[in-house]
């Protein structure tokens, strides 16, 4: 078989080169599916494994629960074409391949504790299959120390190897893998980091081929932990100043998403992106605080961006009573049309956990139910147990005294109010958290309109 550790980039800039390696994808997450795509796409052969018997069995039959618009397709056709393949076993697995891929997560606590148990398994599965020769690429985030302390330490003892002579082992972590999809991964811009100069040129070789954007590298595996930690707490930190900066456009009368319009004109600025808005907890920042602490440090601004993001679902609730009390309604038994709950635009994917803690809370309150997003499928109805799915626009919308919209499809922009009020019970609430609706359209139609950020009504 060949050398992963001696492959160079003008060697397989063509698919029939590249066919003669083996990719093992170590965890059929998000991050590893999009993975096992894109290498498959590539024109490498693919073994996918799992530790879940229920992912592998259905990944074998070409399901995933993930972007299943996107990326089936893409399994399929591997599948049926023998370049990829799913197991269970992992050793016999890794033992099969050159190139290992680990997307298993690691697992946080809401308290930023840390466990590597479960990774620790599945690193001790790949040194007792690995060869010599093999090279490892780790890119789930890991906490600072981690890739010397846990993975190399596990790999080197169970396999009698040593990194950087006998293997090779790198370090590429992908930053929120739940918002990747197969181009914006395609398009990210790595670093990857590893101690020896030959796991760094030959783990830089291979993710050459999957991506686009430019990859950087460094020899320091500590500053590259460290890199994907702050970046992670700096993205929820840019949230809670979404949030509170959305707010305010609320109490000024000014339109946020308006102002985030003129931000992206600004080649010079990152757009305010409205998602920010509604990103749930950061289990990075957790564990980021937690070691703050034990070192008596107080990090201010992280804590008060945790503070302002726990506020943004008690938010949302009051817009949506607000909104119902402007039409003399009570949330109480009031009938509440969800619409877009998947995370991903124009993509059937996982439901956003914002909005399913947002239809508990409205719920619990006492309001009814009603769902409906045209990119459902099985896994996210399933995730969506016991809300009142249903399967139409139209039977969604009868008789709601609000609608609430939560994922940003480009239909839900193109929604006719006209036709629309003949479906609902008016006077009727429209609460657009994704800000597609023109506030002004909707009133002039009747509706009582509230967004987050919206200050124009």
């Amino acid at each position: 078989m060949a050398n992963a550790a001696r492959i160079k980039l003008e060697d397989i800039e063509n698919p029939t080169e590249r066919g003669k390696y083996v990719v093992c994808i170590i965890g059929c997450g998000r991050l590893g599916l999009l993975h096992a795509c894109l290498f498959a796409e590539a024109g490498f052969n693919v073994i996918c494994v799992d530790s879940n018997q229920a992912v592998t069995d259905a990944l074998s039959k070409g399901k995933v629960s993930h972007l299943k618009s996107m990326v089936e397709p893409i399994i399929r056709k591997h599948l049926q074409e023998g370049k990829l393949r799913v197991l269970n076993d992992l050793k016999a697995a890794v033992s099969q391949s050159e190139i290992l891929v680990i997307a298993a997560p690691v697992d946080i606590n809401e308290k930023g504790e840390v466990n590597y148990s479960s990774l620790g398994r599945v690193l001790k599965h790949v040194g007792l299959g690995i060869r010599k020769g093999t090279l490892v690429v780790v890119v789930n985030t890991l906490t600072l120390g981690a890739m010397e302390k846990v993975v190399k330490e596990i790999l080197e003892s169970v396999s009698g190897f040593k990194a950087d002579l006998d293997f090779f082992l790198a370090y590429s972590p992908v930053i929120f893998p739940e918002n990747q999809t197969l181009e914006t991964l395609a398009n990210y811009k790595r670093v990857v980091a590893a101690s020896g100069e030959l796991s760094l040129k030959a783990a830089s070789t291979i993710l050459k081929t999957i991506g686009k954007a430019e990859i950087i590298e460094t020899n320091d595996l500590k500053a590259a932990e460290a890199l994907a930690l702050f970046e992670t707490a700096k993205d929820f930190i840019i949230a809670a100043f979404a949030k509170e900066f959305a707010l305010l456009c609320e109490q000024m009368g000014v339109d946020y998403f308006t102002v985030q319009s003129l931000a992206r004109m600004r080649e010079e600025n990152q757009p305010l992106n409205p998602s920010h808005i509604y990103q749930d907890g950061c289990a990075v920042l957790d564990f980021l605080l937690n070691e703050a602490e034990s070192l008596n440090l107080k990090l201010k601004v992280s804590t008060a961006a945790v503070e302002a993001n726990s506020e943004t679902l008690k938010h949302a609730v009051r817009l949506v009573k607000g909104a119902l009390k402007s039409c003399g309604k009570t949330l109480r038994r009031a009938k509440i049309s969800i619409i877009g709950v998947s995370q991903t635009p124009n993509a059937s994917d996982i439901p956003k956990s914002f909005v399913k803690k947002l239809m508990e809370s409205l719920e619990a309150k006492g309001a009814n139910i009603n769902i409906y997003d045209p990119y459902l499928s099985g896994k996210m109805l399933a995730d969506l147990k016991p809300f009142n799915v249903k399967k139409g626009l139209a039977e969604a919308l009868e008789g709601a005294d609000c609608i609430i919209i939560s994922a940003g499809h480009e239909q839900f922009r193109r929604l006719d109010l006209s036709k629309l009020k003949l479906m609902v019970k008016m006077p009727a609430a429209i609460v657009d958290l994704e800000g597609l609706i023109e506030p002004k359209k909707a009133e002039v139609e009747g509706f009582k309109y509230r967004g987050f950020g919206r200050g124009a009504h």
